[in-house]
């Protein structure tokens, strides 16, 4: 995956579509959550590609850099399906 701020942009913005966690920002996903989908496998496409990056800004301490960001928005919030 090329890292860019579109990339940082869209994990910002982009929100789980399914599951406990659905509407939440995948950058807002509890670690263990992340986790067990890096055990288990990531989902194929866009969606897993981003959930493993919200994983490695995660568990580098890195989220904090998208603070700024990651402000809430109008209902607009992008939702991958």
């Amino acid at each position: 995956m090329d890292l860019n701020s579109d990339v940082l942009l869209e994990l910002a913005h982009t929100t789980m579509p399914f599951g406990k966690y659905a509407g939440r920002a995948l950058i807002k996903l509890p670690e263990p959550y992340l986790l067990w989908f890096a055990n288990k496998g990531f989902p194929n496409g866009r969606l897993g590609q981003l959930l493993e990056l919200a994983l490695l800004i995660r568990t580098e301490g890195l989220e904090h850099l998208l603070e700024p960001i990651s402000k809430p928005t109008a209902p607009s919030s992008q939702q991958i399906q």
